[in-house]
C-alpha cells in the first residue's frame, strides 16, 4: 500500500526523492520520510502527515546534499500515524536505514528473540523489526548487506517492497520483493527505485519489474545483479520500456486527478478497444482469447474474482456474460474467494480484475486458482504487474495511469474489454445472429462519443450535487445491468464526501430499505428506457409516495420519469448492455462535486490508498 523511493547516481537525490512521493500518495498519505546519504553520514527527517509536510520539515532541519536516498510515504497497518511509526526506520547500530510496503506477519515473534538479545525499539512497527533482523543476521554471519537482506527475508512471513542502505556501503541500495510491487528505472550511471515508475518516468523509460522472491543490489557503475532470495539463483534482468509519458502522470490543468480521469474516458473507451475492434470486417481481436480459445469454449463456467471498483465491473460483466455468450458465471470477491476453500476444477476460466494488477487478495486468488488446475485470464491497466505476470494470460485495459484513489476510467475500460471477450465468445460460439453481432460492434464504436455526451450534465449535476451536499445518507437504485452501476455510485460517494450511501437492485427496496426513505433522503435511481423500465418506474412511484427526494439518470428524451423525479440527468440512448458506460458517468460526477463542496480531499480521501497491496 506504501510508497517508496530511492535514488543512486550523479543528481541530487533529495529533489528526485521528493518529488517521486508526491506522485505517490495515491500509495498512501498518513506519514512521510527521507533518508540521505552525504557521502558522510546518514540524514533523515519522517513526520506525520502528507509529503508537503515533510518537504517542509526536512528543508528546514536536515542536510539536503548526496546523491544516494530513500524515501517513503505511509498508510499505516502496524501503529498508528506518527512521526515514530514513519518510516525511513534506523537499525539500533544506525548504520541500516530501511524503506518498507508491506506487512510482516510474524514479526511479533522476531521482536520477542531481538529483544532477547539486546535490540531496543522505538516504533510499534513491523519494519523496525525487519531491520533489525537484517542488522543481526548481518552481525552473526559475518555477510554483507545482500546476503544479510537474503538470510533475513527467508525467515520472515508476509509480504514485502523493500530499500536499505548501509552508512558503510555509499555506493549501493539492496532492494526486494515479494507481494508488493518494486520497479527499478535504468539510466545512465544512475538507477532509480519505485513502486510504480511514476517518479522516474521523466529522467528514464527504460524499468526493471522485479518478480516475487527476488532481491536486487543496485551499485553506482555496475550492471544490476538479480537473485532468486530462497535459492540464490541468479536471474537476468529484463529491462522493459515504458510507454508511459509525463503529461499523463499531471493534472493537466484540473483542479483534481479525479476530475481529469472522468473527463479522460472517452479517450481511455477508445483505446482500450483501439486495435481490437474492427467493425468494417466485423472482427475483434485479441491475443489472449485467440491464443487460448479452446479453453474458453469448453469452459463450465467463468468466475470472476476482484474487489472494490473491479468487483462492481465484475458483475456488469456477468450480466454481459450470460446474456450474450450464454456461459455461467459466479461473481467473487477475492478476499473471501480465497480463503472459503472454493470448488475450482480445471473446466473453470478465473477472470482476475484489478486496476492496478497488484492487489493482494486478487493475486491470492489466482495463486489459489492455478494450483486447482482453473485457466486464469487477467484484466488489468498496469504493464509489468504482478496480475499481468502471473495469469496464463490477460488483456490490458489502456487506461493510462489512473492517480485519483476512487477508480473512474478503471470501471469503464474494465467493462470495455470484458464486453469485447464477451462478444468475441458470442460470436465463436454462434449464439448471436450476425446481424445483432455488427449492431453491437458499432454501437461499441460510438461509445466514446456518447460519453462526452454524457460528460456535458457537469453542470446541471453541479447544481444538484449543491442541493444535496449535507445529506447524511444515501440511497442507490438500478435493475440488471445497471445494479453494479447503483453499488459503483454508492461507493463514490462513500469513498470521497463520506457520506453514508447503499446501493440496491431497485426491486430489493420493498424489502427493508423502503423503511429508510423520508423528506430527508436522496434517492438515485438509474431508470434508463433499456431494461426493466416499467418496473424502475413504478419503484420511483413508491418512493414518490413516501415523499423522497428522487434523482434520475434518464435516456435523453425522456418524459415519463421528468414527470416524477426531483432533478433530472440525460443521457443518451445505447444497447441495454452498454448502458452502464454511460450511467455511471453523472455518478462519479456528483460524487466528485459533492466531495468538493463539502471540502474532502477528493485525490486523497481518509483511510484509503490506490493499490491494496497488503491484506
Amino acid at each position: 500500500m506504501c510508497g517508496i523511493v530511492g535514488y543512486i547516481g550523479h543528481r541530487d537525490a533529495y529533489p528526485i526523492i521528493i518529488k517521486g512521493l508526491q506522485r505517490l500518495e495515491y500509495r498512501g498519505y498518513d506519514s512521510a520520510g527521507i533518508a540521505l546519504f552525504d557521502g558522510s553520514d546518514i540524514n533523515l527527517s519522517k513526520t506525520k502527515g502528507k509529503v508537503e509536510h515533510l518537504k517542509k520539515k526536512a528543508e528546514e532541519s536536515m542536510s539536503l546534499k548526496g546523491g544516494l536516498g530513500i524515501g517513503h510515504t505511509r498508510w499505516a497497518t502496524h501503529g498508528i500515524p506518527n512521526d515514530e511509526n514513519s518510516h525511513p526506520h534506523i537499525s539500533n547500530s544506525g548504520d541500516l536505514v530501511i524503506v518498507h510496503n508491506g506487512i510482516i506477519e510474524n514479526y511479533e515473534s522476531i521482536k520477542k528473540e531481538l529483544t532477547k538479545r539486546g535490540y531496543n525499539f522505538h516504533s510499534d512497527t513491523d519494519t523496525e523489526v525487519l531491520v533489525n533482523l537484517i542488522e543481526e543476521v548481518k552481525k552473526k554471519e559475518d555477510v554483507k548487506l545482500g546476503h544479510a537482506v537474503q538470510i533475513a527475508l527467508s525467515e520472515v512471513v508476509g509480504a514485502y517492497a523493500i530499500a536499505i542502505i548501509d552508512r558503510n556501503k555509499p555506493d549501493e541500495i539492496v532492494v526486494a520483493k515479494l507481494g508488493s510491487p518494486l520497479a527499478i528505472g535504468v539510466g545512465e550511471n544512475e538507477f532509480f527505485i519505485a513502486s510504480d515508475a511514476s517518479p522516474f518516468i521523466e529522467y528514464t523509460n527504460n524499468a526493471v519489474y522485479l518478480a516475487d522472491e527476488e532481491m536486487a543490489i543496485v551499485r553506482l557503475g555496475k550492471e544490476i545483479k538479480l537473485r532468486k532470495i530462497k535459492d540464490d539463483a541468479i536471474a537476468y534482468p529484463n529491462i522493459m520500456e515504458l510507454k508511459l509519458n509525463i503529461e499523463e502522470i499531471e493534472k493537466g490543468g484540473y483542479d483534481h486527478f479525479m476530475l481529469k480521469e472522468i473527463y479522460e474516458q472517452p479517450r481511455a473507451i477508445l483505446d482500450t478497444y483501439r486495435g481490437r475492434l474492427n467493425v468494417d470486417q466485423g472482427l475483434i481481436k485479441m491475443a489472449g482469447i485467440d491464443d487460448n480459445l479452446e479453453r474458453f469454449m469448453n469452459a463450465d463456467r467463468i468466475i470472476i474474482v476482484a474487489c472494490g471498483t473491479s468487483w462492481h465491473a465484475g458483475l456488469v460483466a456477468e450480466y454481459i456474460f450470460e446474456d450474450l455468450a450464454r456461459i455461467p458465471v459466479e461473481v467473487e470477491y477475492a478476499s473471501e474467494f480465497r480463503y472459503r476453500n472454493p470448488v475450482i476444477t480445471d473446466k473453470d476460466v478465473v477472470i482476475a480484475i484489478s486496476q492496478s494488477g497488484e492487489t493482494a487478495d486478487t493475486l491470492a486468488a489466482i495463486k489459489l486458482a492455478k494450483a486447482n488446475g482453473a485457466f486464469v485470464f487477467g484484466v488489468c491497466n498496469v504493464v509489468g504487474s504482478s496480475i499481468a505476470r502471473e495469469t496464463d494470460a490477460g488483456a490490458y485495459t489502456h487506461a493510462g495511469p489512473e492517480i485519483g484513489v476512487a477508480s473512474t476510467k478503471a470501471f469503464t475500460t474494465q467493462i470495455t474489454v470484458l464486453t469485447l471477450v464477451a462478444l468475441k465468445l458470442a460470436k465463436e460460439k454462434g449464439v448471436f445472429p450476425e446481424s445483432k453481432y455488427h449492431e453491437f460492434l458499432i454501437e461499441l464504436e460510438s461509445i466514446p462519443s456518447k460519453v462526452e455526451r454524457a460528460l456535458e450534465s457537469n453542470a446541471l449535476v453541479e447544481i444538484i450535487a449543491e442541493v444535496h451536499k449535507n445529506a447524511t445518507n444515501c440511497l442507490y437504485l438500478g435493475r440488471g445491468y445497471n445494479f453494479p452501476v447503483a453499488l459503483e455510485g454508492a461507493l463514490k460517494l462513500k469513498e470521497i464526501s463520506y457520506i453514508h450511501a447503499e446501493g440496491y437492485p431497485a426491486a430489493e427496496m420493498k424489502h427493508g430499505p423502503i423503511a429508510l426513505i423520508d423528506q430527508q433522503m436522496p434517492v438515485f435511481v438509474i431508470a434508463t428506457k433499456k431494461g426493466h423500465y416499467d418496473k424502475v418506474v413504478s419503484n420511483i412511484q413508491e418512493i414518490k409516495s413516501r415523499k423522497g427526494k428522487i434523482i434520475a439518470i434518464v435516456t435523453e428524451g425522456d418524459s415519463q420519469v421528468k414527470e416524477l423525479a426531483d432533478h433530472v440527468i440525460e443521457v443518451p440512448e445505447t444497447i441495454e448492455s452498454l448502458t452502464p458506460l454511460l450511467t455511471t458517468i453523472p455518478l462519479q460526477l456528483l460524487s466528485y462535486h459533492i466531495a468538493v463542496m463539502r471540502g474532502c480531499n477528493v485525490d486523497q480521501p481518509r483511510n484509503l490508498a490506490k493499490s491494496v497491496t497488503v491484506e
